[in-house]
């Protein structure tokens, strides 16, 4: 997970939305954080499952897992040139 933080940063450096409610000359911390689960997150989600087992949707295990980057025909493509590279 990438974090940054910044000290002390000025608000008028801020986009017009982020300013809002801070008066001119102020300072602020600035953390920003990337919107992928982090390991520790997802560890803890996993723990808490395996405490308080209960079914689940196909839906709700697509959420819990996120985003893949793979469609069902790429999927389907990679499993059937593995199956048939025995063939050859």
């Amino acid at each position: 997970m990438n974090k940054v933080v910044r000290e002390h940063y000025p608000v008028e450096k801020l986009p017009d939305d982020l300013r809002e409610g801070f008066p001119a000359g102020a300072k602020v911390t600035v953390t920003l954080e990337d919107d992928a689960m982090s390991a520790d997150l997802f560890k803890q989600q996993v723990d808490e499952i395996l405490r308080n087992p209960k079914p689940m949707t196909l839906t709700e295990a697509r959420a819990l897992v996120g985003e893949r980057g793979t469609t069902a025909e790429e999927a389907v493509q990679r499993i059937r040139s593995l199956r048939d590279e025995w063939d050859a």
